[in-house]
């Protein structure tokens, strides 16, 4: 399998497919996953916000049969597997973008599978807001929007930048499978050369690079949370 990696001939061949591709098969990966996990989050934050907000005890309680209507769904998407789910979505992909080929067209499939996980983490970020912060607020005379607004997500924010990290490095790994139905970006690349031509160097390299750009979001997103926490500037202080 591995006999002729290194083989001259296929290291020329490799590290000609590197410098004409690999740089715009980076950016297409950066470009969907970054306006995917954009998307999933408008669409998942609220999302989360009702999960909690919405409660029978919460700040803005509704109808139990919409919540549970909200939970059925979130965890029905979560339970469909994002090759399947890539799939089931090719008519509202086609509607979409016009087509279910290429890199734009794996953002809709992205955005459908990122989002109920976003709901999710931004249901248990929310969770762990003090409840005696959100008690004082509504002593004060606090609107439940003014609540949701002002002390709820602020005082989460740490740990939804947290989960916010943990999600675009999902869907990182996910934009790398959309190369199997024709998505663009280093998955492709990897696919396409190490799966279908048997040229593993090229399957390797797209590898390293998805890992580096794992790295980088992680560090940036740790960065950001650490950051914003509070309890460490008080600390600080």
């Amino acid at each position: 399998m591995f006999s002729d990696l290194f083989n001259p001939e296929k290291l020329m061949e490799a590290w000609e497919i590197i410098l004409t591709q690999f740089p715009m098969a980076i950016w297409e990966t950066v470009y969907v996953t970054v306006l995917s996990t954009l998307f999933a989050i408008v669409i998942g934050l609220p999302l989360g916000v009702l999960l909690v907000a919405g409660e029978k005890d919460g700040v803005m309680p509704l109808p139990a049969w919409l919540m549970q209507v909200l939970n059925v769904v979130i965890n029905l998407l979560r339970s469909v597997p994002f090759l399947i789910l890539m799939i089931l979505v090719f008519p509202l992909t086609r509607l979409i973008v016009g087509t279910v080929v290429g890199t734009t067209a794996s953002i809709v499939p992205l955005v459908i599978a990122a989002f109920p996980f976003i709901a999710r983490l931004a249901e248990t970020s929310l969770r762990e807001v003090n409840p005696n912060i959100i008690e004082m607020a509504q002593s004060l005379g606090a609107s439940p929007m003014q609540i949701i607004l002002k002390v709820m997500i602020p005082e989460s924010v740490p740990s939804l930048l947290s989960n916010a990290t943990t999600a675009i490095t999902t869907i990182l790994g996910y934009s790398a499978m959309s190369g199997i139905i024709g998505g663009g970006g280093l998955g492709k690349i990897a696919i396409n050369y190490g799966y279908y031509r048997y040229q593993y160097l090229i399957m390797i390299a797209a590898v390293i690079l998805l890992i580096l750009l794992v790295q980088v979001f992680q560090s940036g997103g740790t960065y950001l949370a650490v950051k914003s926490d509070k309890r460490l500037k008080r600390k600080a202080n």
